[in-house]
């Protein structure tokens, strides 16, 4: 008797593999293809530009045992499904798969896991469909045009800046906005400032009691004017007019104010909030997220996917999950407690294929998954569910009031609130600094308080803060630019390629990633730092995926419209920059042939103009007018194999004196070793003696 042959599923992820095999019957067998099988060439730009752009695709090197395994499988099976992840690149990926079987991309062989549960899998078995080709053009078009504009910078950057460089489309806006923001810091400009504010209680307490029951209430108009101190002599005045005056409560108001929940999370606010209350980077967000999602060994539920997929901008949660969670709400809290929430995206162009992130079993708590999970998983995972469940509570509800005090001509006001019914913050307090009660006594109009202390503190503005990579996300996607699947990879990227840096928790851009943005980019590449643009290239794409547009008038507009003009000005620009050789008015000892002056992008330095075929190269030795202690040779400047500055002795290898900072002709008094020069210091150059002194 003939075998019976099974139903093959391909997934990407070989851990998602595991995990649905376990929920499916032995006639079916689930292999992973390890993304993408079908990619552009990495060697050369791989876009015929002479065929409407049309992508010219090899097997990914490496992959050649995937494909053989995909292949083999494939001839076992009587039904293929094509189960890749449901977005933009899943069905990509799930397209290339069918080149590669034969596959015809209009049968209906394409499934998709909204969560990998057993209801999950089996759902999307029963819901099969053909490849959707509009997400594949999107694919295609976002692939294609960076693509482009990758490779065709990339040339600019290794000959303006250097070799090895690469601009990416989106990474380059953020860089951008990287870039500026550190600029604007460094320009910011301190503005004093002072702010006067009284310490004020009822009259007739007790000391004790007076210190427990004071409150604050600050300064903000004179003469029904707002009041704007701006030195020290404006603040005096203030306190002298003040001086002896009676505080009476002009004025009460009383409301009371709600506070709604917050949405369940999408992926950029997923990671924004990761990043704020975990300390997590997206990419290790992403990680963990992705664990969840593809399934965790669950005690007594064994292997199940605990949240729903990970990548989505939508804030929709599907009728079962609402109804789900709003009963677990009923049960254990109280029915008093379930809200009836409406949230929406703000961008009415949002894509709404998939719900927000949430548990895929709302029963599954926290606590009762703790012991199956890793600590980063669990912490994760507590986010993601505790958002859920109080988005489908009540608002908080708050008794507010503000208290208008007058002295003189002088009007202050404090502020005073208290919780008086906590609804979604009895599970989820993103913001204990505003939720704590601030409560002021009981007061009536017309009464007369007592003043405690009265003050001025002189204050300064400040520059606007660096981004931290949970700003950077909330920048970009107000902004439309990148997606959900694209937001983690930005800050590592211009990381690993040194544009950016870590300081502290958030982030400043580098020497070589202003260079970049302000040398060759803005002056040259305006188009594609340009927020607006990249914004609208995305909505194009988005377009794309709606059927509305074609992918290759997208790429066009990008690369007919701006790109080629820009390459080429540049290009030619830089060729010329290099006709204007500047001679040393020598000969080079090799060949003969003139020496000039280059630049590298570790400075200026003397090459034979008959390169390539002469390679003679000498350093331009530059002087900073100081002997060395030790020979009595020059001191010069040099480099370091990474290029850092650093000052030695020209009589190296025989004499290996260095420092790190420049030396002066001024001996040290007390050890009489050189000083150097650090900021606005003369150090002494010895490190076991501390002398310094301010330069003069």
């Amino acid at each position: 008797m003939a075998t019976a042959k099974k139903h093959l599923i391909i997934v990407e992820s070989p851990s998602k593999a595991r995990t649905i095999g376990k929920f499916l019957g032995s006639r079916y067998k689930v292999i992973a293809s390890a993304g993408h099988v079908r990619d552009l060439p990495k060697s050369r730009m791989g876009v015929n530009f002479d065929n409407l752009y049309e992508p010219e695709y090899i097997n990914v090197r490496g992959k050649g045992d995937v494909i053989k395994a995909i292949k083999s499988e494939a001839k076992k099976a009587d039904k293929i499904y094509l189960a890749t992840d449901p977005d933009r690149e899943g069905e990509a990926i799930a397209w290339h798969i069918c080149y590669i079987l034969g596959i015809n991309p209009a049968e209906a062989n394409r499934i998709e896991f909204h969560e990998i549960t057993k209801a999950g899998v089996k759902a999307g078995l029963a819901s099969s469909r053909p490849i959707n080709l509009n997400l594949v053009d999107a694919q295609q078009g976002r692939r294609v045009m960076d693509r482009i504009v990758g490779y065709s910078i990339s040339p600019v950057l290794w000959k303006k800046v250097q070799r090895g460089l690469s601009a990416g489309r989106v990474q380059s806006s953020a860089l951008k906005m990287i870039c500026d923001r550190e600029k604007e810091i460094r320009d910011f400009v301190p503005e004093e400032y002072w702010i006067v504010s009284a310490d004020l209680a009822k009259q007739g307490l007790s000391a004790s009691a007076e210190k427990k029951a004071k409150f604050n209430a600050k300064l903000i108009e004179h003469n029904n004017e707002k009041v704007n101190l701006k030195d020290k002599t404006d603040n005096d005045k203030v306190l002298a007019d003040l001086e002896n005056a009676e505080y009476i409560v002009k004025a009460l108001e009383q409301k009371q104010r709600k506070r709604n929940p917050w949405p369940p999370y999408t992926t950029s606010t997923l990671q924004q909030d990761a990043s704020a209350k975990l300390g997590f980077a997206s990419r290790k967000t992403m990680s963990v997220a992705q664990k969840l999602y593809e399934g965790c060994d669950v005690k007594g539920r064994g292997v199940i996917g605990l949240v729903s997929y990970i990548r989505t901008d939508s804030v929709r949660i599907s009728q079962e999950a609402d109804a789900a969670c709003k009963e677990y709400i009923k049960e254990h809290f109280g029915p008093e407690d379930v809200g009836n929430n409406f949230f929406a995206n703000k961008n009415k162009g949002i894509q709404d294929a998939h719900e927000a992130i949430r548990p895929t079993d709302v029963t599954l708590t926290p606590d009762a998954v703790a012991a199956s999970l890793s600590v980063d998983e669990l912490k994760l995972y507590k986010l993601i569910w505790s958002r859920f469940v109080a988005s489908r509570m009540k608002p908080a509800l708050y008794d507010t009031v503000s208290a208008t005090i007058e002295a003189n001509d002088y009007t202050f006001k404090a502020n005073g609130s208290r919780v008086v019914y906590e609804g979604f913050l009895k599970i989820y307090n993103d913001s204990d600094k505003d939720d704590k009660n601030k409560s002021l006594p009981e007061l009536s109009e017309g009464e007369k308080l007592k003043l405690v202390e009265l003050k001025g503190d002189q204050k300064f503005t400040e520059p606007p803060a660096r981004f931290t990579e949970a700003s950077l996300i909330k920048e970009l996607e107000e902004n439309g630019i990148g997606r959900p699947s694209t937001y983690a990879p930005i800050v590592s990227n211009l990381t690993d390629k040194r544009y950016i840096k870590k300081v502290g928790k958030s982030l400043g851009s580098t020497a070589l990633g202003e260079k970049v943005i302000y040398n060759i980019m803005v002056p040259y590449f305006k188009e594609v730092v340009d927020l607006g643009f990249t914004a609208q290239m995305e909505a194009e794409l988005d377009k794309v995926e709606e059927g509305t547009f074609d992918w290759k008038k997208v790429v066009d507009e990008c690369y007919s419209g701006y790109l080629k003009k820009e390459i080429d000005a540049a290009m030619e620009e830089l060729e010329k920059a290099e006709a204007e050789v500047v001679l040393t008015g020598e000969m080079c000892p090799q060949c003969g042939k003139p020496l000039a002056v280059k630049q590298s992008r570790f400075g200026e330095f003397i090459a034979c103009t008959g390169y390539p075929t002469c390679k003679y190269t000498q350093s331009i030795v530059k002087t900073v007018g100081v002997k060395c202690p030790q020979c009595g040779n020059d001191i010069i400047v040099r480099r370091s194999r990474k290029g850092k500055l650093f000052y030695g002795c020209s009589g190296y290898p025989n004499c290996n004196q260095v420092f790190w900072d420049k030396p002066v002709n001024e001996a040290c008094p007390k050890c009489n070793s050189l000083l150097t020069v650090k900021g606005k210091k003369l150090v002494c150059s010895n490190p076991e003696c501390k002398f310094s002194k301010e330069k003069e």
